[in-house]
């Protein structure tokens, strides 16, 4: 164990002896956690800890996880959330990401992974970055304090969204393709698949509203932000 606090974690679980080794895992690695087994639960204990992050199953005796998560970002709380599930269908993973979801893990996992992954999330969402601000026509990202905004109105992203759209916009009119996207902004995450990047795409311009135009599909190939 790190004698480093990396801040604390809401594990949201419903079975117990799971839950007891990822929180194990996240202890020993610098975490401080806090376990719940419902959906109402995790609610609360969000609002009232705010944890620096959420390891969320997605089947949970009152609600499903999915919802979890669609409350939270109904209420305007961006807080790292990983889905952990027995699921592996790709419609599962794709819902969990619209939804805004940063990560997904499915059962059985390695903890080490897990806790891999709820670090390269808390790393996305502290933006260890290059001090200054980006514009692509009414798109700008202030890098350094993680804010988007579209004609000076703000905008809110996920860790995720923000590196995707940062990442395209380091590179205007250069076409990026979907395996560079996954290895840029999801880094170990190779078998998330291009469709995760389709849909965070999907996701970004939905939010840019009026600056949506700045992100350009190119065929076959990628994407790219222009002007």
């Amino acid at each position: 164990m790190t004698g480093q606090n990396h801040g604390l974690v809401l594990v949201v679980e419903d079975e117990r002896a799971i839950a007891e080794l990822v929180r194990t895992y996240l202890v020993r690695d610098g975490f401080s956690v806090i376990i719940e087994s419902t959906g109402q639960a995790a609610l609360a204990t969000v609002r009232r800890h705010r944890p620096v992050a959420l390891i969320l199953d997605v089947v949970l005796p009152d609600m499903e996880g999915t919802e979890v998560c669609r409350r939270l970002r109904g209420e305007q709380n961006w807080t790292p959330v990983l889905f952990l599930t027995a699921r592996d269908e790709e419609v599962d993973r794709l819902l969990g990401l619209e939804l805004g979801a940063d990560d997904y893990v499915t059962k059985p996992f390695s903890p080490r992974e897990l806790v891999a992954r709820v670090r390269a999330v808390l790393r996305r969402a502290s933006g260890a970055v290059a001090e200054e601000i980006r514009r692509v026509g009414p798109v700008t990202a202030d890098v350094p304090r993680r804010r988007v905004s579209v004609e000076d109105g703000p905008v809110e992203l996920t860790a995720t969204e923000f590196d995707l759209l940062t990442h395209l916009m380091e590179r205007p009119g250069r076409v990026c393709t979907r395996s560079d996207l996954l290895a840029a902004v999801w880094g170990h995450r190779s078998d998330a698949g291009t469709r995760t990047v389709d849909v965070h795409i999907a996701q970004l311009r939905a939010k840019l509203g009026r600056g949506a135009g700045v992100i350009r599909t190119v065929r076959g190939v990628g994407y790219s932000v222009e002007e």
